[in-house]
């Protein structure tokens, strides 16, 4: 079983080895690690750890918190494949898509910014719609999209009256960006957390403006 561990840790030498010792105490292994943000005094890491069957998660928030100043922010099942380009293979593949080049995307996304799910929404004389979604986009839509046209990527309040109940019954944080010129904007959906950091928006926003640029 892997899971995805969101820590805060304090960003001096010998923190993250520190970690991996208590999660090493515990039987897990760390199978990938992601910068996801560098503040004064700290850093917020993305860890993929596998652990053996049977185990539970609770046992790797405890390990990773016994050190001293170490906060969990996450902890979610993982099943995405492993792959430190990430973005670049995306593009890829998105470029060599003979057709359904937007379905590629919103497949790919998911695993790329380690969220819930995606769709690329559009804008016509009755407001927002649903251009494409990826298999994990849930079936309620938005009924209003007031924040679009969207100028620059951002992080979308999830309590906003135009959110769909579903969505803030299981605590979906939300972010989006304009693809390029087109009107149209690519959402992210993470169900229950974390919050989206600002690296995390940026990364959004520089991936969605290299991708306007393949879809023309």
């Amino acid at each position: 079983m892997s899971y995805l561990l969101r820590v805060l840790l304090p960003d001096r030498p010998g923190s993250l080895g520190a970690l991996a010792l208590a999660l090493g105490s515990v039987g897990a292994d760390i199978l990938s690690l992601d910068v996801v943000e560098r503040e004064a005094g700290y850093a917020v890491d993305d860890l993929v750890v596998e652990v053996p069957s049977g185990a539970l998660p609770d046992t790797l928030i405890t390990a990773a918190e016994s050190i001293g100043d170490v906060h969990v922010d996450s902890i979610r099942p993982y099943s995405g494949v492993l792959d430190t380009h990430r973005e670049l293979e995306l593009i890829d593949q998105v470029a060599s898509a003979h057709d359904d080049r937007m379905q590629v995307l919103v497949d790919g996304v998911p695993r790329v910014l380690r969220v819930g799910w995606s769709t690329i929404i559009g804008i016509g004389p009755q407001g927002g719609y649903r251009v494409v979604g990826s298999p994990s986009a849930p079936h309620t839509q938005a009924a209003s999209t007031p924040w679009m046209p969207l100028e620059k990527p951002t992080v979308l309040d999830p309590e906003a009256d135009w959110v769909p109940e579903i969505w803030r019954d299981m605590d979906t944080k939300l972010a989006a960006a304009p693809l390029g010129n087109t009107g149209k904007v690519l959402l992210l959906g993470r169900p229950g957390g974390p919050d989206f950091r600002p690296s995390e928006v940026a990364r959004l926003g520089y991936l969605a403006g290299i991708v306007a640029t393949v879809l023309g």
